[in-house]
């Protein structure tokens, strides 16, 4: 028999009530910074662990690391399958206090399900569906959904201040494995392409499955890996035989030694320091996974300054249209211009990732930009613009106002001045062309008088 659905609701004193508005609500938090220091999670450790579906609010969390055993707990963060949609209590706050307590986290989600699932979707096709099981491309189509399901937990994960270097499990319940060899094949698939995005983001894979359905599947795999295929870092294994160790007859021993959980007691009311909670009991023995090298996870700093920013990196002849594959060698200059705004948190690698998207739009939305996500030739004029000094400037002057009008001048025409900063015959060449075309002859004053300015500032061209 597979076991139950963990993602059952669960309670703790409290309804809980899995609404489209608070599963919105719950998604919609800001990356903060100041969780950058949170360690790695769970890392290295051997000992007990639960999960419940509904994180527990703090006093109970409080009450179990006084008078419990257990040291790790499961929580769920993203998925549209998953039954606790609306967490109430998972914060990146809670999150910080968890681990700063010595909590181990375990981050789950719950997608797509096997395509030979009976128990699923649970909202809908169109809300939760489940896994493509075309063979079309070599499961194109599941490997697409897995990427997607990735994306989204990392995304959920960084909200939450749950660092790169984690692992993060998916939860893919119990499945007929002999109902067709699509539904098998397309779930390996969907797997491996979850490990593959994650390891990309810079996160480690964790698989839960039960014993007699997932988790023997991946054991195959391991045993025989097609061209193309990767295994999770980590194994979940759902088998109820009531023995706190990470061992079963359905995988052997020399696979994913030290990276393993077993949840080996279904759901179940514990009471610990007057706190009782519905769980599933757990047994962990794990290592901190060494990812692949071609991790484009950069590592999180504080503050405006990198050592790839300096006025050379700045400094271009021109500034145009900037995407993920459009004119990539500006992108040094676009995360150091971002880490500026306090928008990029992350070091400046000149490689596009996720944060330089996130980061370009947020500066867009401040500055009343279109939000694309990439650098138009407006944007790059109101960054390279920003902070200059209210005074006029003419011929003769030098500084770093002078620096940024140079730039912007480039930003704007095709002058590409030499970045020097001294207000020299070309820049003013160059200025009166720029105002010549927006404010007519009368103008073209040379100086960068408030319109001038104010033309600068907002990425006029």
């Amino acid at each position: 028999m597979f076991p139950r659905s963990r993602s059952l609701l669960r309670t703790l004193g409290t309804g809980l009530v899995a609404s489209s508005a608070l599963a919105l609500a719950a998604t919609t938090l800001s990356p903060t910074a100041s969780f950058a220091a949170n360690p790695i999670t769970p890392g290295t450790f051997r000992g007990y662990g639960f999960d419940q579906c509904e994180a527990p609010r703090q006093a109970a969390m409080d009450a179990w690391l006084r008078n419990s055993n257990f040291r790790a707990v499961g929580i769920y963060i993203s998925g549209n399958s998953r039954a606790c949609r609306a967490q109430t209590n998972l914060t990146a706050t809670w999150v910080a206090n968890q681990l700063s307590r010595g909590w181990r986290l375990l981050p789950i989600t719950l997608g797509p399900q096997a395509s030979c699932s009976t128990r699923y979707p649970r909202y809908g096709a169109s809300i939760d569906p489940k896994i493509n099981s075309s063979s079309t491309d070599g499961f194109a189509a599941a490997k697409a959904q897995a990427a997607s399901e990735a994306s989204k937990a990392v995304g959920r994960a960084r909200q939450l201040g749950i660092v790169a270097g984690s692992t993060l499990y998916y939860d893919l319940e119990g499945f007929d494995l002999n109902a067709s060899v699509n539904c098998r094949n397309s779930a390996v698939w969907f797997l491996s392409s979850w490990t593959q995005k994650l390891h990309s983001l810079g996160y480690a894979s964790g698989v839960y499955s039960s014993a007699g359905s997932g988790i023997v599947l991946l054991e195959r795999m391991r045993q025989s890996p097609p061209a193309g295929y990767t295994n999770p870092d980590q194994l979940w294994i759902a088998r109820w035989d009531g023995v706190a160790n990470t061992s079963t007859s359905y995988i052997s021993d020399a696979g994913w030694q030290h990276q393993r959980i077993k949840q080996y007691r279904g759901g179940h009311n514990e009471t610990h320091g007057g706190v009782t909670i519905n769980i599933d009991s757990n047994f962990l023995d794990l290592t901190t996974p060494t990812l692949p090298s071609n991790s484009t996870e950069p590592r999180a700093t504080t503050g405006t300054y990198d050592p790839a920013c300096t006025r050379d990196s700045i400094s271009k002849p021109a500034y145009r249209l900037t995407t993920m594959n459009q004119n990539k060698s500006m992108t040094t200059a676009l995360q150091c211009l971002l880490k500026q705004q306090r928008l990029y948190n992350r070091v400046v690698t000149g490689s596009w990732n996720t944060y330089t998207t996130a980061a370009m739009t947020s500066y867009q939305a401040k500055v009343a930009h279109p939000k694309r996500g990439y650098a138009s030739r407006s944007d790059w004029m109101s960054m390279l613009y920003s902070g200059s000094a209210t005074t006029t400037i003419r011929q003769g002057a030098t500084g770093a106002d002078v620096i940024r009008l140079q730039r912007t001048l480039n930003a704007a025409t095709d002058a590409a001045l030499a970045v020097t900063g001294t207000f020299d015959a070309a820049t003013t060449a160059a200025l009166k062309g720029y105002q010549r075309k927006l404010r007519g002859a009368a103008g073209a004053t040379g100086t960068t008088d408030g319109t001038t300015r104010n033309l600068l500032r907002t990425g006029r061209f």
